[in-house]
């Protein structure tokens, strides 16, 4: 059996208020590494929400998490950090990536951060990630010379510039159109072969999210198993 990337026990959040929100109900979820599994359910469901909680962006009100076999509840701010920078990936339905940085240096970014500057062996990994989603002639380019499909590939990249064990999209093809949106998606199927890494992806299109390994859905605070890897797409 593949080693848990992702265990979550009875986890809960709860957002305080006059009349105190509970988002998430007892969650128990675990991700082996090398698979795909994709969350859905209504907007407001709590999707965005688990995807936070997993990659320690924020802190649930009960239960407990393990991220790559580390109990977050565990970790100070500082470890938390390097966790985020080191052992996940994260992809958003937008971009975020920064203008006055070409498209290497926006791909790089998350080896910069974590060690200052980008070896020789970094930058050869991740051009070479580039060229395989198709940007190996844009590296030199600003993000608003790309389109918008270049730009979302670019931030896959920046996802995987570190190795991540763990790699959370959330909406990853939600701002993009149906034919870039496809590519996308099918791109991280590719990486997530070929790299072994667990992905976890949030997606409101279920005809894209019913090609994942499995399908999760989160309906009224509750996540269950939609479809299990039994049925994974082998395409």
């Amino acid at each position: 059996m593949a080693e848990l990337v992702v265990e979550t026990h009875g986890v809960k959040k709860v957002y305080p208020g006059v009349r105190p929100l509970e988002v998430l109900h007892s969650v128990d979820l675990r991700v082996a590494q090398g698979e795909f599994v994709a969350v859905v359910g209504q907007s407001g469901s709590g999707k965005s929400t688990l995807l936070n909680l997993l990659g320690a962006l924020d802190r649930p009100t009960a239960g407990e998490i393990i991220i790559d076999g580390k109990p977050l509840a565990a970790l100070t701010e500082n470890e938390l950090a390097a966790l985020r920078n080191t052992t996940i990936g994260f992809i958003f339905q937008f971009h975020y990536l920064l203008e006055e940085f070409t498209c290497l240096e926006n791909a790089l970014m998350p080896v910069l951060i974590g060690k200052g500057e980008a070896t020789r062996e970094d930058t050869d990994r991740v051009r070479d990630l580039l060229a395989r989603v198709g940007l190996e002639e844009r590296l030199d380019n600003h993000p608003s010379a790309l389109s918008g499909g270049e730009q979302q590939r670019a931030a896959v990249v920046r996802a995987l510039a570190n190795q991540p064990r763990l790699v959370l999209a959330d909406e990853p093809t939600g701002n993009l159109d149906s034919i870039s949106g496809r590519e996308v998606f099918d791109l991280l199927r590719e990486m997530n072969r070929s790299a072994h890494t667990a992905f976890v992806m949030v997606s409101h299109d279920e005809r894209l999210a019913f090609e994942a390994g499995r399908v999760l859905r989160i309906r009224d605070g509750y996540l269950t198993e939609e479809r299990g890897p039994g049925h994974a797409n082998s395409n």
